[in-house]
């Protein structure tokens, strides 16, 4: 992900023509590096379609969770319990925290990302 969103959804965001500006993840400043400027019109198509960037990417978020689950299936001892639990606290916060009370309120693409919309930010 590392590399396809510098490539793909990076270059249509708000924050590649801003210039010293910073996103939450940074990844502006890779984009600006490695890849042309692109559309802002087209920063909302990254959630259209099954396999969109952002389905992609909380699939690669999602797929260690879901990894663990046979593995507490077949042994289920203290120290896999324990990173089970904390994966998904992480991915918990990340979502009701991070995005919802810190990143997504001081976006500067917060109106136009489909993500944003989804979680009720746009009305904040």
């Amino acid at each position: 992900m590392y590399i396809i969103m510098p490539l793909t959804v990076c270059p249509n965001c708000v924050y590649y023509k801003i210039e010293g500006a910073l996103c939450i993840s940074g990844l502006n400043v890779v984009s600006k590096r490695i890849a042309k400027e692109g559309k802002p019109e087209d920063f909302a198509k990254r959630a259209e379609g099954l396999f969109c960037f952002n389905n992609m990417y909380i699939a690669t978020l999602m797929i260690p969770i879901i990894a663990a689950i046979p593995a507490l299936g077949m042994n289920c001892f203290v120290p896999l319990l324990i990173i089970f639990i904390s994966l998904i606290s992480l991915l918990a916060f990340r979502f009701f925290v991070i995005f919802t009370k810190i990143a997504c309120l001081h976006c500067r693409a917060k109106y136009k990302c489909p993500q944003a919309g989804q979680m009720g930010v746009h009305e904040l």
